[in-house]
């Protein structure tokens, strides 16, 4: 048993300029989103979402990250992630909850790029063309704010009321120019501040 798929919708940007300032390393990011009949509609309220997440999730996991690591040249070219879904307007949260967070799903992306971090998420309700945004972090350390990213896209005609729009992001590098710092570099200020 599979997802019922209706698209797979791909996106790409590379950003060269930011903040006026042209940077050495152009950063591309790329969202692959699949498009999926929600499975768990009609049936009234399902207790029980296991059956479909343990039948289609890891086979969707898979296909996806086979299909976003070739778009962005190779899982090693990888350093942030993230994914995201969106529910339609007949669907529950839950729904879109339930295909994006079981590690049969996320276990693929971990897995090829080899990752320690937690896959950063959204997860919401929507209709036709809604904003998605998919929130990313470096694959290795959740503490580097150079690769707290986003990427946004939307899909004119999905979800659908009876849809989920299911979709990876990934990152070959952080922000152009990151000067905030980072968690650890607060983590230490901080406890300097608080011994004086």
């Amino acid at each position: 048993m599979s997802f019922e798929i209706r698209k797979i919708v791909s996106y790409s940007e590379e950003t060269l300029i930011e903040g006026g300032k042209a940077t050495d390393k152009p950063v591309t990011m790329i969202g692959l989103a699949v498009v999926i009949k929600n499975p768990w509609l009609g049936r009234g309220f399902v207790e029980d979402l296991k059956p479909e997440i343990k039948a289609n999730c890891s086979e969707l996991g898979a296909m996806m990250v086979e299909r976003l690591t070739a778009a962005i040249g190779g899982a090693n070219k990888i350093e942030a992630y993230g994914k995201a879904a969106v529910v339609g307007a007949d669907g529950e949260i839950e729904h879109a909850s339930a295909v994006i967070h079981t590690l049969r799903f996320g276990n693929h992306y971990r897995q090829a790029v080899d990752a320690k971090s937690y896959l950063s998420f959204t997860n919401k309700r929507g209709g036709p063309g809604t904003s998605i945004q998919i929130p990313m972090m470096h694959k290795d350390d959740e503490g580097l704010r150079s690769h707290y990213i986003t990427l946004e896209m939307q899909i004119e005609d999905a979800p659908r009321a009876d849809e989920i729009v299911v979709v990876l992001g990934a990152s070959d590098g952080g922000r152009l120019h990151p000067r905030i710092g980072n968690r650890y570099i607060d983590l230490e200020e901080l406890a300097a501040e608080q011994a004086q």
